[in-house]
């Protein structure tokens, strides 16, 4: 029987897959751990203890089998993972998915790349359709609202998974500019560490509320120029997803900048996470392609300087209130499709 085939067993793949089963679409989950699974004890711990496990959820860490009959791939793995996997699944002798709907958030590392443009290397015409926003996989897990975007060209297949996807519980707005969404998802992480460092360094709710306006501004500067349309980063998956990131104790990201504003090394609070904190990657990817497009990305800048640098979040504090307003460059509005 055809089914949906979630990669990625984290928070975020998991509650996914959650999801779809609970809307009665035929589901499995792959992780590539077992050991790490969740759902082997009848629940979803190690991931979501005390959660329990769907009876129609199937869960499994063997790759190939799980490929066989799979319509729809839904990627939900690591930015630094995603080359790697969909490499072994072109490797695979099952046909190409109906569509790829991609989950993840992030830029890859060696070469700057846009989640996006690996996947179209490596799946040429292969449909793709982006699922991001303001959105918690605990929140997900508990049914709580959510509304994201979902971003697709092709408007007859993004329509279809759309409708297969909305429900009383999530809506989804659609969109046809996948670079932007792909772009507002991994620089939004880089701005979350930024609104954390400066809780940390407890600098107050008016610094945090002044940071994330200017942020969102440099999130809508830098993704212009490598690509997506400006209405996109004043939508949930720019602004939307911004806010509640750079806000919640939820935030992997966020948590990280508070342990570095409070003084803690890269390292050490990457252990205190204990988990993938995508902004770090993405800050290093990020700074070097605002410097090749020469723009203008301080906060940006300053947080890769504190993350690769031995920048103090102190001095980048200073550094970020003593300089001048050239670059200040306003907000484009925003405009809904639905």
């Amino acid at each position: 029987m055809s089914h949906w085939l979630v990669c990625g067993a984290g928070h975020w793949g998991t509650a996914l897959a959650v999801y779809l089963a609970g809307r009665a679409i035929p589901t499995q989950l792959w992780g590539h751990r077992r050991e790490h699974l969740p759902g082997m004890g009848g629940d979803l711990a190690p991931i979501f203890p005390g959660v329990p496990l769907p009876a129609s959820l199937q869960i499994t860490a063997e790759l190939e089998p799980a490929l066989t009959d799979a319509e729809v791939w839904l990627i939900a793995v690591p930015s630094h993972a995603l080359r790697g996997l969909l490499r072994r699944l072109r490797g695979s002798m099952v046909p190409s998915p109906l569509a790829l709907v991609l989950a993840s958030k992030g830029l890859e590392l060696d070469t700057g790349a846009r989640l996006d443009e690996v996947v179209a290397e490596e799946f040429p015409g292969v449909p793709l359709l982006v699922l991001s926003g303001p959105s918690f996989a605990q929140d997900m897990l508990a049914g709580r609202p959510l509304a994201m975007t979902l971003a697709g060209r092709d408007d007859d297949i993004r329509e279809a998974i759309r409708q297969r996807l909305r429900s009383a519980q999530l809506r989804l707005y659609p969109s046809a500019d996948v670079a932007g969404v792909c772009l507002a998802g991994a620089i939004k992480n880089v701005l979350a560490i930024a609104a954390g460092i400066c809780d940390g360094l407890g600098l107050g709710e008016s610094a945090r509320a002044a940071l994330i306006t200017r942020g969102l501004a440099e999130l809508q500067r830098i993704g212009t120029a490598l690509g997506g349309q400006p209405e996109t980063f004043t939508g949930l998956a720019g602004a939307g997803d911004l806010i509640l990131t750079a806000s919640s104790n939820l935030s992997r990201n966020r948590r990280l900048g508070v342990a570095l504003g409070q003084g803690l090394g890269l390292e050490a609070a990457r252990a205190q996470i204990g988990e993938e904190v995508e902004g770090v990657r993405s800050s290093r990817a990020l700074y070097g392609l605002a410097l090749r497009l020469g723009v203008e990305a301080p906060i940006s800048e300053q947080v890769y300087r504190v993350l690769y640098q031995g920048e103090s979040p102190q001095r980048a504090s200073v550094a970020l209130m003593q300089r001048g307003l050239e670059g200040a460059a306003p907000i484009m509005p925003h405009r809904d499709m639905g």
